[in-house]
């Protein structure tokens, strides 16, 4: 009989990936996504998301109340700094929807806010840096490969917070740092 194929990212990551460039496959073929917050780094929220209800069975009603969370940390960056990879480079762009993704996981996990930040501070922090490349004049190809590292990062950041680890940079500093 054939063995089934695994990946080394083992199921949920390897989901939350298959997700993430799935939605941005979505888009550069002209179909309907939603941008979350950015149509660049429209497949990490959902992409994880829909992986976390996969693997752990949440209902509907968990999810949403897990996107209300990711929405309060892409607002706080829109109102304090940029989601825009064209203003803050792909930091901004996938960085901030990673720490969205980040910490509507901790919710879903039984987090509280402060690792909720933590994790959305961590994500960024290993972010900072990325610029907005086109390759080949094709400005979503960086995109898509991080797309799929940046649920990867916010899987990390939550298991980190998770775990107890206490994030030294605060979510409103970590965004002050990027916007600069």
């Amino acid at each position: 009989h054939a063995q089934e194929k695994k990946g080394l990212c083992g199921n949920l990551l390897q989901k939350a990936i298959t997700y993430a460039m799935a939605t941005l496959e979505t888009n550069a073929s002209m179909g309907l996504i939603v941008a979350s917050p950015t149509a660049g780094s429209a497949g990490i929220v959902p992409g994880l998301m829909l992986a976390m209800q996969e693997h752990y069975h949440f209902s509907d009603d968990q999810i949403i109340q897990a996107l209300f969370n990711a929405s309060a940390i892409g607002y706080l960056a829109m109102r304090n700094a940029t989601v825009a990879g064209a203003v803050g480079g792909c930091q901004a762009e996938v960085g901030v929807a990673s720490s969205m993704a980040a910490s509507a996981t901790v919710e879903l996990l039984g987090g509280n806010p402060e690792q909720c930040l933590g994790a959305a501070s961590t994500v960024l922090m290993n972010m900072l840096g990325l610029v907005c490349d086109p390759v080949g004049g094709l400005v979503e190809y960086p995109c898509q490969n991080r797309n799929a590292a940046g649920v990867a990062n916010a899987i990390i950041a939550a298991e980190i917070s998770l775990s107890g680890i206490h994030q030294l940079i605060p979510f409103d500093e970590m965004l002050n740092a990027m916007y600069i």
